[in-house]
């Protein structure tokens, strides 16, 4: 139960975080908000958003780029309800 509230705020996080910004920098942003997240956990969380459309990935050799979908902002501020963030 505590893992999977975890992981929807690991969700929430990435998208909110000013809609671009590198997986690293996220990483980052994610356990400045206090949800503990390990390298694979971002990188599931991300691969996971990337699913459900909520997230493009820009791989570009030594960074991936995260940028937020419309539908994505959309979550992100609170304007629609996505399951599973």
């Amino acid at each position: 139960m505590i893992e999977a509230t975890m992981s929807e705020h690991r969700r929430l996080a990435i998208p909110s975080s000013g809609y671009t910004s590198n997986a690293s920098i996220l990483g980052d942003v994610v356990r400045g908000v206090g949800v503990a997240s390990s390298e694979d956990q971002m990188r599931a969380a991300l691969a996971w958003l990337k699913e459900a459309d909520l997230i493009e990935l820009s791989d570009l050799g030594h960074v991936v780029i995260a940028t937020a979908t419309p539908r994505g902002a959309e979550v992100a501020l609170g304007e629609v309800i996505h399951p599973g963030v």
